[in-house]
């Protein structure tokens, strides 16, 4: 389909509209234009603009637009096949059947006449071009085909009665589905092999090969860059992990430092406390220690006055006794008399230093 001029400036060659087989020069409706087969104008926008546009930009990335153009390709060649066996169940419906022998035989012709028209299709072209040496080099290269083909012929026509041999033979060309003849002659063989039908369909067929190469080429290229990308993904989540273990490490261990210090500071505020403690209890037990002691040395004191006072006391009233016996009474009762004053003052004496 063309465009107008207006068409022309909203649609881009990426626009789905676009036939994307005319980008590539493969359209078989541009190829097979002006042959019996004619398509017809395709349902998508052709436009030599376009397909100028896609070159450029098909040089700087890759736009994939050779699995849609494959894709419509293949869809055309599956129908042409699917044509030509239909027509290779007509004929062998329609045509008299032959032995395996015989039909081995008259195949063998079709080879030779097939070879013979696409030599003559290709010296044509030679001589068209100006390559007169080459066109003749195949020129006598067709003479020895020939050569072949009139054995061949013989055999076939001995193989089989006369007059099933002057029935015309057809058969349906694997190329473009058109029928030949058992008999064609040179020319009628040149301008099918050298036509622009054959050939469209020879141009199809090549440029289908190529287009799955190429898109096998260009999916195993992802394939492998979706791999690689795949590998260094999977490589920076295991650094990640390693990383975040990592981290986790270094918070762990901290948390573990963390907690030791604090059991640390724990251990020493509690062995503080309990020096502190013992400290405390030492110093009152040591309190309580000095407190006994001074008591009992104070209760031992007092004990020894009171023992050493008894015992001078004793001392004492022993002598008196013994100076009375040895006194007068008159002796004794002043003796006693001062005795019993010094011992006042003896008592009151003790009794202040107590």
């Amino acid at each position: 389909m063309q465009m107008g001029d207006e068409t022309r400036q909203r649609v881009k060659f990426t626009d789905d509209r676009v036939c994307k087989s005319h980008l590539l020069d493969c359209c078989p409706h541009d190829i097979l234009a002006g042959t019996r087969m004619d398509l017809g104008e395709c349902t998508k926008i052709h436009d030599l603009a376009l397909r100028a546009d896609y070159e450029i930009a098909s040089k700087e990335r890759d736009l994939f637009f050779e699995l849609d153009a494959m894709d419509h390709l293949e869809s055309f060649i599956a129908e042409c096949d699917r044509r030509t066996e239909l027509a290779k169940k007509r004929l062998a419906e329609t045509q008299e059947e032959i032995s395996a022998e015989v039909s081995a035989k008259a195949e063998k012709v079709h080879e030779l006449n097939e070879e013979i028209g696409k030599l003559l299709a290709k010296a044509e072209q030679l001589g068209a071009e100006g390559n007169v040496d080459e066109s003749q080099k195949i020129l006598m290269e067709v003479e020895k085909v020939r050569a072949k083909k009139k054995e061949a012929e013989e055999e076939y026509r001995n193989s089989m009665p006369a007059s099933s041999f002057q029935q015309q033979k057809l058969r349906v060309c694997e190329v473009c589905s058109a029928y030949l003849g058992l008999h064609d002659n040179d020319r009628r063989l040149a301008d099918h092999f050298g036509g622009k039908l054959h050939l469209g369909f020879i141009q199809i067929r090549e440029k289908l090969d190529q287009l799955r190469k190429t898109v096998a080429e260009k999916q195993e290229k992802r394939n492998q860059d979706r791999l690689r990308r795949r590998e260094e993904r999977e490589r920076e989540e295991r650094l990640s992990r390693r990383s975040g273990s990592r981290t986790r490490d270094r918070r762990r261990s901290r948390s573990r430092d963390r907690r030791r210090r604090r059991s640390r500071s724990t251990s020493r505020e509690r062995r503080k406390s309990s020096r502190s403690r013992s400290r405390d209890r030492h110093r009152r037990h040591r309190s309580r220690s000095r407190s006994h002691s001074r008591g009992h040395r104070r209760a031992s004191r007092d004990r020894s006055s009171k023992y050493k006072f008894s015992r001078e006391r004793a001392s004492r009233e022993e002598s008196w006794e013994r100076g009375r016996n040895e006194r007068g009474s008159t002796d004794w009762r002043l003796e006693s008399a001062n005795g019993k004053a010094a011992s006042r003052r003896s008592e009151e004496k003790e009794a202040g230093e107590i």
